[in-house]
């Protein structure tokens, strides 16, 4: 398998012994004053239960659900055509308080209009709206047209309503709703001292945990940060592949770092948690294509990878082991030849010393009398996913990484 590269400088860098957020001359230079609140990384239109992204919107208003982790002075909003087919006309965006019978409008280069080219993003004004960290926010959108197919992201976990005309500055919510997010991609504000950004597949994404109630392991990340300033945005997605690329996944783990890890406003570190379905889903064919098989060595040069850009950046990275997978419908042949790859990928987390520091994923939700198996205290059901606890414990496993005096 062809890896592809992302950056020239894969040679070995210096490791520093200095702890993630030892002291603000030690912090990652920041070019900028905002900071990621709240993201989600986009992917290609595809087909899934009750996702209006192919047929994409029409004179409609767009009203989504987020949770920003920290608070700030002001804030603004990044949406994005990464994957349409054609220019994406806004005609207007609000945003409000959930709760809260007043919406703020929300500008481009001073205008309530803005288009998108296909491919592109766009950043909106600053708007002087005050939020708190753990805020609930509703963001609306408002097309006066045929979007075409309409870049999202998959399994957010929200509540989306899509209602028919412009309702930009009412309460309606219409009959319509699903948990995918659309063309949302970013909400900045400025005060937090910085960025963690978690990215993943869908453990990152938070699978399984309860819908609307925002209990994916970067939520409880960010309440235990709060003390510290620093927001979380989580990058997941669910079904996302370290080493390959399925359409109905989101782009191959190793190329879209750049772009949705590293690409955060204020970014200071990376939790990295992927691999998993790379060895877990290999040649399987789930509807969207077939896994192809890999090695353990091939999934440690993807994360050297990772881990050279961070560097090239400035940004802290932190790396998670892979969490247990076994259940009694796998092929006991298949688990054994995907259980060696993890035990050995997971070998190389905790002892190469290539991270700035590791959080143990799969020691904190593995099954204490069998390493293999994810706890039943903390299995969603489908012995995978983790439930809303087994999250809280990777989150307090991830703190405890990012507060680490000893670690490389």
């Amino acid at each position: 398998m062809r890896i592809p590269a992302l950056t020239a400088a894969l040679a070995a860098l210096a490791m520093t012994t200095t702890p993630i957020f030892a002291s603000p001359a030690e912090a990652h230079p920041r070019d900028t004053p905002w900071s990621a609140a709240w993201a989600s990384a986009m992917q290609r239109p595809t087909p899934g239960t009750g996702n209006w992204s192919l047929a994409g919107f029409d004179h409609q208003t767009i009203r989504q659900t987020i949770r920003v982790s920290a608070g700030g002075r002001s804030l603004r909003v990044r949406l994005s055509n990464r994957y349409g087919t054609k220019p994406l006309h806004i005609a207007g965006m609000t945003l409000a308080r959930v709760g809260s019978q007043s919406r703020s409008t929300v500008t481009f280069g001073g205008s309530r209009r803005t288009t998108i080219a296909p491919g592109r993003t766009a950043t909106s004004d600053a708007a002087t709206i005050p939020t708190e960290s753990g805020e609930q926010l509703t963001v609306s959108l408002y097309v006066d047209g045929a979007t075409g197919p309409a870049t999202f992201h998959e399994d957010g976990l929200t509540n989306t309503h899509a209602i028919s005309g412009d309702h930009l500055y009412d309460d309606a919510v219409g009959a319509e709703g699903n948990h995918s997010v659309y063309y949302l991609t970013g909400v900045d504000v400025t005060g937090p001292a910085g960025t963690v950004v978690t990215y993943g597949d869908s453990i990152t994404n938070g699978h399984n945990s309860t819908i609307g109630a925002d209990r994916r392991y970067s939520d409880d990340l960010a309440r235990r940060l709060r003390k510290s300033r620093l927001a979380v945005a989580n990058v997941g997605i669910t079904g996302n592949l370290l080493l390959s690329e399925l359409p109905c996944f989101g782009e191959v783990g190793v190329t879209r770092f750049e772009r949705d890890a590293l690409g955060q406003p204020g970014v200071r570190a990376v939790i990295v948690e992927e691999g998993e379905n790379d060895i877990w889903d290999s040649e399987g064919n789930f509807g969207c294509g077939v896994t192809p098989r890999i090695t353990a060595a091939q999934l440690i040069a993807g994360y050297r990878g990772l881990i050279a850009a961070a560097h090239t950046r400035g940004v802290r990275i932190v790396g998670a082991t892979i969490t247990p997978f076994k259940a009694d419908y796998l092929d006991p042949a298949d688990f054994a030849r995907a259980e060696a790859i993890r035990a050995q990928v997971n070998h190389w987390i905790r002892t190469s010393d290539q991270y700035d520091a590791v959080a143990d994923f799969a020691h904190a939700v593995g099954d204490p009398t069998d390493q293999q198996r994810l706890n039943p205290a903390y299995d969603s059901g489908d012995h995978l996913h983790p439930n809303d606890a087994g999250y809280a414990a990777l989150a307090a496993i991830a703190s405890e990484a990012l507060s680490s005096h000893n670690h490389r």
